[in-house]
């Protein structure tokens, strides 16, 4: 039903506009009114709930991922993590100007910027994938390159795949 028709129905149900609200003459007229919107709120077709079966392409892997190995060895207690980034603003400066030489250099892959940077007391540690050995040492070199970095501690991984 278009707005003009459902206009139309409102008048013959005795339904007034003034200043863009409704009025109604009587009782049978919000009945009315009340049947229009259900009828309108109806119009929809079976297609319209109807979801769209998920993409062949969302089969779950052959092979579910298995961190275990790396989630031992970061529960170590020599293991840097990132609730062991310093709170000065030293340090704090360090990981800034690193992690934006990072993000700055579009010839690095996506995991080689989503690297841990840890700073603490003027030393980085770099956690984390990346695609190659350039990157490995593109990244520590950036880190090296810093004001204020005593020593770079790359604990950066070349992903099996890329070496």
């Amino acid at each position: 039903m278009t707005s003009k028709e459902t206009m139309q129905s409102m008048r013959s149900a005795g339904v007034t506009l003034a200043n863009g609200v409704a009025r109604m003459k009587s009782t049978s007229t919000i009945v009315t009114m009340v049947a229009i919107c259900g009828v309108l709120g109806c119009n929809r077709t079976e297609s319209d709930t109807q979801r769209d079966p998920e993409p062949a392409d969302r089969t779950p892997a052959a092979v579910e991922p298995d961190n275990t190995k790396k989630n031992e060895r970061d529960n170590n207690p020599g293991t840097v993590t990132a609730q062991d980034q310093g709170g000065s603003p030293q340090d704090l400066a360090i990981t800034q100007q690193v992690r934006q030489l990072v993000v700055k250099d579009d010839s690095l892959s996506s995991a080689a910027k989503n690297v841990k940077i840890i700073t603490t007391e003027g030393v980085v540690t770099l956690r984390g994938p990346v695609k190659s050995n350039e990157e490995k040492t593109t990244l520590a070199g950036f880190a090296k390159n810093v004001d204020g970095v005593k020593r770079v501690d790359n604990q950066l991984e070349v992903d099996a795949d890329d070496k």
